[in-house]
């Protein structure tokens, strides 16, 4: 399947629905996925290396995954605070359809799977869980965490994980030279060929330098 598709608003490959087993916030689930999205087939290697190496979701408060394609990310947010909003936010409306079938499925309530322009103005997020689709290209993803990463409540984090070898370590640079004041970055695990970078914010400006991994 092309990258194109699941960039798409509506892609224009066949649906094509199919049922996975997967373990999801320690839980063995069945989900539905479908051709046009991204990694239709299983739980993609980046999202793995993300989901193992982020800690608990807050109990409660407004959660963001940027880019959920099928929902990975936010099935397992919801499973672990079933208090909490998820806000699953996709461009593709039939990876949007899909987060809501699991979620009807697995009788999560907590979920809203939207376009990024229906989330409301006012609200911030306890934390961000991702893994952005980088190869939308440089500027659109620069332009998305632009807008995204001071949503964030004070003292809360965003969690991205990127693949090394498509820029990981340069986007890392990218953040800490864009969010200096009020924000650490860091790169907080690898494995698998994948950095999982961590964006806090502070609130106000660190009384110590930012926290960099070079």
């Amino acid at each position: 399947m092309g990258s194109e598709h699941y960039f798409s608003a509506s892609p224009s490959s066949p649906e094509q629905l199919r049922h996975l087993r997967v373990t999801l916030a320690g839980r063995e689930l069945e989900v539905v996925t479908a051709g046009g999205v991204f990694s239709p087939d299983h739980v993609d290697a980046g999202t793995s290396v993300l989901l193992a190496n982020t800690p608990p979701p807050p109990a409660g408060g407004n959660f963001l995954d940027l880019g959920c394609g099928w929902g990975p990310i936010s099935l397992s947010l919801a499973l672990a605070s079933p208090h909490a909003t998820v806000w699953a936010v996709d461009v593709n409306e039939r990876a949007l359809d899909l987060v809501r079938r699991n979620a009807e499925s697995l009788g999560l309530s907590n979920i809203n799977a939207v376009r990024p322009e229906d989330v409301p103005e006012d609200v911030t997020f306890r934390t961000i869980r991702s893994n952005p689709p980088i190869r939308v290209g440089k500027s659109e993803l620069h332009g998305m965490l632009q807008h995204w990463i001071p949503r964030l409540s004070e003292r809360s984090d965003g969690w991205f994980v990127v693949q090394r070898n498509l820029g990981s370590d340069s986007l890392q640079r990218w953040l800490a030279a864009t969010f200096p004041a009020g924000y650490s970055v860091q790169r907080a695990a690898t494995g698998r060929g994948f950095r999982v970078l961590r964006v806090r914010k502070h609130g106000s400006p660190p009384s110590e330098l930012i926290d960099v991994v070079s």
